[in-house]
């Protein structure tokens, strides 16, 4: 059956109704003498939780937003002594460090020296850390690797770089093409032996917001052990022609670059990833040469595609090459209907976004007539609730059982297809 995307209420909003005992109704009109059952229902016992069930609870919480989670697990942490553990471990899996204090107070809190700070290191999963040379009180590169170093059996790597403005030219939102112009230093020898010396992460995000265009490259150099690789901001560069290849085996690039890398680069970053290559994500839109490189040398292998549209033949056409293709998702609202009359054979997840110019005719027949077709989502615009062949694609997906899932929000649109880092693709 199809059905509408309708967002839950956060578990932690219900919590309090699962501990709550129940009011005893007062009603003042009765005068009969209370017996001596209702005197002991009149104060009822608390009733005691299995602890299984409320890690279960905490657990199930943890997958809501950020800030909201935090403040809730800070609170499950007070209830008891059994809870606090669980709680905090929790709240360690994800950590943020945007402030030299507050990387001080963290790095303090998961001391190796002490069995509380061992088990809240050992804790730390994901750690998200913002470099910015141009604020007095940011993070030091040393600073950012002790803190990655303290954490070994941390999976994923958020990091952001930012550059240092000239004296008096530091202007508030400033466009990011100019703030990418601004100078950064590159990691120095000691922070890299550091990093080395650390855990070896699967999954790095790196956000470059400076003109130093080789940082990437220092740092693909301290990690072989990627699975998982996200990219963005300024374009990267190779330092020189004579460099190795990239040794990971990646299989998952998302890249969001304001101008397209080169191809070299892309060469040289995936040279060892022409088996391994599983999803692929373009934010913005590629050069044709580099969308025909990619297309080229990993049609093989790709399972997942995201293209910011697919609006040209040649687009089209790199989609039908890939025919191993499992989902693919497209946020243009306009689409060449070439796209979807040759989608690959084993198509089973197919994402778009809506408004009411889009020609759904295509995805449609795709839907009354494709054989392993299992989802569809869809991105709908204010316009695109207006589309008049919304209610008979509706109605084809649940005579099809093709599950059918319809959001306004972006940000879910991309993580349906995008889903999680930590959970590997198949």
């Amino acid at each position: 059956m199809s059905r509408l995307f309708l967002s839950r209420p956060p578990l932690y909003t219900l919590l309090p109704a699962l501990f709550s005992p129940m009011t005893p109704i007062d009603d003042t009109s009765m005068t009969t003498t209370p017996t001596l059952d209702t005197l002991a229902t009149a104060h009822p016992l608390p009733v005691h939780l299995p602890l299984e069930v409320a890690l279960h609870i905490i657990e199930e919480a943890y997958n809501d937003d950020h800030q909201a989670r935090a403040s809730f697990l800070k609170q499950c942490a007070l209830v008891c002594r059994d809870w606090s553990v669980p709680a905090q471990k929790l709240l360690f899996s994800s950590v943020s460090l945007t402030t030299r204090m507050a990387c001080g107070a963290f790095i303090a809190a998961v001391d190796r020296a002490t069995p509380r700070g061992r088990m809240f290191g050992d804790a730390v999963l994901r750690l998200r850390v913002v470099l910015d040379h141009n604020q007095p009180f940011g993070l030091s590169q040393h600073s950012f690797a002790h803190a990655v170093t303290a954490c070994p059996n941390l999976f994923e790597l958020k990091l952001s770089l930012y550059g240092c403005a000239s004296p008096g030219k530091d202007v508030v939102g400033l466009p990011d093409v100019l703030r990418m112009r601004r100078p950064a230093p590159s990691f120095d020898e000691s922070t890299l032996e550091l990093l080395r010396s650390g855990p070896r992460i699967s999954a790095l995000r790196f956000s470059n917001w400076s003109e130093n265009n080789h940082s990437i490259t220092q740092l693909l150099d301290v990690w072989s052990s990627l699975k998982s690789l996200t990219v963005s901001g300024t374009p990267p560069k190779l330092p020189s022609s004579s460099l190795g290849p990239f040794p990971c085996a990646l299989e998952e690039l998302r890249m969001n670059f304001q101008t397209s890398p080169s191809v070299d680069f892309m060469k040289w970053l995936l040279h060892n990833s022409t088996s391994s290559l599983r999803a692929l994500e373009l934010e913005r839109e590629p050069s044709s040469e580099l969308l025909e490189y990619l297309v080229d040398a990993h049609r093989e292998t790709l399972r997942s595609l995201a293209m910011p549209s697919c609006a040209s033949h040649d687009q089209a056409r790199a989609v039908h090459k890939c025919e191993q293709l499992q989902e693919f998702r497209v946020e243009n609202p306009w689409s060449t209907p070439l796209l979807y009359k040759r989608l690959p054979a084993g198509i089973q997840h197919v994402a778009l976004a809506v408004d009411q110019d889009t020609g759904l005719q295509a995805i449609l027949e795709a839907v009354r007539g494709g054989e392993t077709l299992k989802a569809v989502t869809l991105q709908v615009w204010d316009s695109g609730e207006r589309h008049p062949l919304l209610p008979a694609l509706k109605l084809a997906c649940a005579y099809r059982g093709i599950d059918l899932t319809i959001t306004k929000d972006i940000r879910l649109f991309r993580s349906i297809v995008r889903g999680d880092s930590a959970i590997p693709r198949r």
